[in-house]
Protein backbone atom coordinates (compact mmCIF):
# COMPACT_ATOMS: atom_id res chain seq x y z
CA UNK A 1 0.00 0.00 0.00
CA UNK A 2 1.18 3.48 -0.85
CA UNK A 3 0.88 6.53 1.36
CA UNK A 4 -1.07 9.57 0.16
CA UNK A 5 -2.14 12.97 1.41
CA UNK A 6 -5.76 13.94 0.77
CA UNK A 7 -6.93 17.50 1.33
CA UNK A 8 -10.65 18.09 0.93
CA UNK A 9 -12.41 21.47 0.71
CA UNK A 10 -15.95 21.04 1.98
CA UNK A 11 -18.86 23.40 1.28
CA UNK A 12 -18.97 26.10 4.00
CA UNK A 13 -22.71 25.69 4.62
CA UNK A 14 -21.96 22.20 5.97
CA UNK A 15 -19.70 23.52 8.73
CA UNK A 16 -22.32 22.87 11.42
CA UNK A 17 -23.05 19.36 10.10
CA UNK A 18 -19.54 18.42 9.00
CA UNK A 19 -19.71 14.82 10.25
CA UNK A 20 -21.94 13.54 7.43
CA UNK A 21 -19.64 14.95 4.73
CA UNK A 22 -16.55 13.59 6.48
CA UNK A 23 -18.21 10.20 6.94
CA UNK A 24 -18.67 10.04 3.16
CA UNK A 25 -14.96 10.71 2.61
CA UNK A 26 -13.92 8.24 5.33
CA UNK A 27 -16.17 5.50 3.96
CA UNK A 28 -14.92 6.19 0.45
CA UNK A 29 -11.35 5.56 1.57
CA UNK A 30 -12.15 2.45 3.60
CA UNK A 31 -14.45 0.83 1.01
CA UNK A 32 -11.65 1.09 -1.56
CA UNK A 33 -9.30 -0.88 0.68
CA UNK A 34 -7.52 2.06 2.30
CA UNK A 35 -6.96 3.18 5.83
CA UNK A 36 -6.80 6.65 7.35
CA UNK A 37 -3.68 7.18 9.46
CA UNK A 38 -4.21 10.85 10.33
CA UNK A 39 -7.06 13.33 10.09
CA UNK A 40 -6.80 17.05 10.77
CA UNK A 41 -9.59 19.62 10.50
CA UNK A 42 -8.02 22.97 9.57
CA UNK A 43 -11.33 24.82 9.90
CA UNK A 44 -13.09 27.34 7.71
CA UNK A 45 -10.77 29.48 5.58
CA UNK A 46 -11.12 32.08 2.87
CA UNK A 47 -10.38 30.80 -0.62
CA UNK A 48 -7.93 32.57 -2.92
CA UNK A 49 -10.65 32.65 -5.57
CA UNK A 50 -14.32 31.73 -5.68
CA UNK A 51 -15.17 28.09 -6.33
CA UNK A 52 -18.79 27.41 -7.30
CA UNK A 53 -19.60 30.96 -6.11
CA UNK A 54 -18.25 30.23 -2.62
CA UNK A 55 -15.57 32.39 -0.99
CA UNK A 56 -14.95 30.11 2.00
CA UNK A 57 -14.45 26.37 2.53
CA UNK A 58 -13.77 23.97 5.39
CA UNK A 59 -10.35 22.37 4.92
CA UNK A 60 -9.83 18.81 6.12
CA UNK A 61 -6.49 17.01 5.73
CA UNK A 62 -6.08 13.23 5.70
CA UNK A 63 -3.04 10.98 5.56
CA UNK A 64 -4.14 7.69 4.03
CA UNK A 65 -2.71 4.37 2.89
CA UNK A 66 -4.25 3.13 -0.34
CA UNK A 67 -3.79 0.23 -2.74
CA UNK A 68 -2.67 1.19 -6.24
CA UNK A 69 -6.16 0.97 -7.77
CA UNK A 70 -7.89 3.18 -5.17
CA UNK A 71 -6.75 6.74 -6.07
CA UNK A 72 -8.54 6.70 -9.42
CA UNK A 73 -11.76 5.40 -7.87
CA UNK A 74 -11.61 7.96 -5.05
CA UNK A 75 -10.94 10.80 -7.50
CA UNK A 76 -13.88 9.78 -9.68
CA UNK A 77 -16.28 9.82 -6.72
CA UNK A 78 -14.96 13.07 -5.20
CA UNK A 79 -15.36 14.81 -8.57
CA UNK A 80 -19.13 14.28 -8.46
CA UNK A 81 -19.71 14.70 -4.71
CA UNK A 82 -21.77 17.84 -4.01
CA UNK A 83 -20.32 18.44 -0.52
CA UNK A 84 -16.75 18.61 -1.82
CA UNK A 85 -15.75 21.85 -3.57
CA UNK A 86 -12.19 20.71 -4.36
CA UNK A 87 -9.77 17.99 -3.32
CA UNK A 88 -6.10 17.19 -3.76
CA UNK A 89 -4.84 13.62 -3.58
CA UNK A 90 -1.05 13.28 -3.86
CA UNK A 91 1.38 10.47 -3.22
CA UNK A 92 3.69 11.12 -0.27
CA UNK A 93 7.36 11.40 -1.13
CA UNK A 94 9.41 9.22 1.23
CA UNK A 95 12.59 11.32 0.91
CA UNK A 96 10.80 14.55 1.73
CA UNK A 97 9.10 13.02 4.75
CA UNK A 98 12.41 11.71 6.11
CA UNK A 99 14.08 15.09 5.55
CA UNK A 100 11.29 16.90 7.42
CA UNK A 101 11.52 14.44 10.32
CA UNK A 102 15.29 14.94 10.55
CA UNK A 103 14.85 18.72 10.46
CA UNK A 104 12.32 18.56 13.31
CA UNK A 105 14.74 16.42 15.34
CA UNK A 106 17.55 18.94 14.81
CA UNK A 107 15.28 21.84 15.80
CA UNK A 108 14.18 20.00 18.93
CA UNK A 109 17.81 19.25 19.81
CA UNK A 110 18.79 22.92 19.39
CA UNK A 111 15.83 24.01 21.51
CA UNK A 112 16.72 21.61 24.35
CA UNK A 113 20.38 22.68 24.23
CA UNK A 114 19.33 26.34 24.42
CA UNK A 115 17.05 25.56 27.38
CA UNK A 116 19.89 23.69 29.14
CA UNK A 117 22.24 26.66 28.69
CA UNK A 118 19.68 29.04 30.22
CA UNK A 119 19.10 26.80 33.24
Amino acid sequence: MNEYELTVLIHPDLEANLDTALDKVRSLVTTNGGEITKEDNWGKKKLAYAIRREDFAVYVYFEVKLPSSAPLKISNVLNITDEVLRYLLVKTDEKTRRALAEQKEREAKVATEAADKEA
